[in-house]
């Protein structure tokens, strides 16, 4: 199992490890292209990332503020279908993004000046590996009733690996059965549940598929 560190996200180890089907991953020149692109239309001021899912337990990069945000007119939505990190290509799983409506809440770290766009661009070897999503700077209220403005990957509905149904149930009786280079694919479900819980948020979406998961092993 191949365990997600800054180093293995540094030196290159975590794309060839990941063992993604042909034609699925993203090269390095294109994931480049990507974060130049997105990084040019920064706003002015600190840097900031908003972090929905794995970035709330193992945000993997140093910051200066760490803050509970909401994000209006996106909910979550684990609407990306996963054939190496969290599944496999004959069993795949299903990790989060952003699809529209609502609101989701989650953090917003701010980087130090000094490293932010290094690292930010190590966040997309993280994020856009296989391109599944769309990077967008987003404004966000922190808890303190500020706002600032925090990259954000939302959801493509374009890509090939971009899954429609992402009802609970659906959800919940895949990721059960999923398993990939990160670890098993319920692992995810149920570390983002508990650390929503222990920042005191609440997501129905994800409760219901905890709870869907959980009846399904004990027979309910």
């Amino acid at each position: 199992m191949t365990i997600l560190t800054r180093e293995n996200l540094r030196n290159g180890t975590l794309r060839s490890r990941m063992a993604m089907p042909e034609g699925s991953a993203w090269s390095n020149e294109r994931i480049d292209a990507s974060f130049a692109e997105t990084w040019a239309s920064r706003p002015q001021g600190p840097t900031w990332v908003f972090g929905y899912g794995s970035l709330i337990w193992n945000p993997l990069m140093p910051f200066t503020q760490q803050h509970t945000a909401t994000l209006h007119g996106w909910h979550r939505s684990f609407c990306l279908r996963s054939i190496s990190g969290r599944g496999s290509p004959e069993r795949p799983g299903r990790v989060l993004s952003l699809m529209p409506g609502g609101f989701v809440q989650g953090v917003a770290l701010q980087l130090p000046d000094a490293e932010a766009q290094d690292e930010v661009r190590m966040l997309w070897t993280r994020e856009m590996t296989g391109g599944g999503y769309l990077p967008r700077w987003q404004a966000v209220q922190l808890e303190d009733g500020r706002s600032v403005t925090a990259i954000t990957f939302v959801a493509n509905p374009e890509h090939p690996q971009h899954e429609h149904d992402a009802c609970a149930q659906t959800v919940a009786r895949l990721v059960a059965v999923a398993k990939g280079a990160f670890g098993p694919n319920i692992d995810y479900v149920l570390s983002l549940h508990q650390a929503l819980h222990e920042r005191g948020l609440h997501d129905p979406y994800v409760d219901a598929i905890v709870q869907d998961i959980e009846s399904s092993a004990t027979g309910g």
